[in-house]
């Protein structure tokens, strides 16, 4: 299948909590043959919660080289939704989706953590091991049919998720990317002040949104642990930043 070829997505069934959306722009109209999604309200987050700052993303820009000419593709932002990403992307003719995976795991941890108070004994046969919750996790998350996406939006959601997970992941979306699909995915060099999230500002720089205590980071990944993790995609790049910040490209 070239790579340059038009994606057709099948229809998927999972839970209503975890279906990816596919989103647009309040101002938008729909493209020959693309069908308007519904209206969607978009989550704002104040700016008295949030600290703005801009960098020069060179794996934006390379992300974006990739994808020139792909035309009516298919891309996954992993992040919250932005109406910002969201017009950029839909303006360069991708049908975009989104699902907040951070968000979802943080609903899934509570859910674990009430179960757990309901069975302080441990008497019920729910295996609460790391690799386990992971697995109960991913039968929710990421459900999108196999080799649907041309790109993907992972930000640096794995610096904050249980290496149990951020395994499974990875192994999810080597099947959901299409054969000459693209991930773009970012990794702390340190442990960063505050959480962060991010939004395309232009075909080379981001916005990035620091707030305080709502996700812990939980690991600084080396270059070796990083290539290991995405060592079935074909071919990858890697630019750091003057922050400090390791984006990574990965080519299926």
């Amino acid at each position: 299948m070239s790579f340059f070829e038009r994606l057709r997505v099948a229809g998927v069934r999972h839970s209503a909590a975890h279906v990816p959306r596919a989103i647009q722009p309040a101002n938008a109209t729909a493209a020959p043959g693309i069908p308007m999604a519904p209206p969607m309200r978009v989550p704002v987050q104040p700016a008295s919660d949030a600290l703005h700052s801009s960098r020069i993303s060179n794996g934006l820009k390379e992300f974006l080289w990739y994808l020139d000419g792909v035309g009516r593709g298919c891309l996954l932002d992993l992040g919250p939704v932005w109406q910002q990403t969201v017009g950029f992307f839909v303006d360069r003719g991708f049908k975009v989706y989104s699902e907040d995976l951070l968000g979802e795991w943080k609903e899934f941890l509570e859910q674990e953590t009430e179960k757990c108070r309901a069975d302080p004994q441990g008497d019920s046969d729910l295996d609460r091991r790391p690799p386990a919750r992971a697995e109960r996790f991913m039968e929710t998350a990421l459900r999108q049919p196999a080799g649907t996406l041309d790109a993907v939006l992972l930000w640096d959601l794995l610096d904050y998720l249980d290496p149990a997970l951020v395994e499974r992941i990875v192994a999810r979306l080597l099947l959901l990317v299409r054969e000459g699909g693209v991930v773009l995915a970012m990794f702390h060099s340190r442990t960063p002040e505050g959480f962060r999230r991010y939004r395309v500002l232009d075909g080379h720089s981001l916005e990035v949104l620091s707030t305080h205590g709502e996700f812990p980071h939980l690991h600084v990944y080396q270059n070796r642990e990083i290539l290991n993790l995405f060592g079935r995609f074909h071919s990858s790049k890697s630019f750091v930043g003057r922050d400090q910040i390791r984006e990574g490209l990965f080519i299926k």
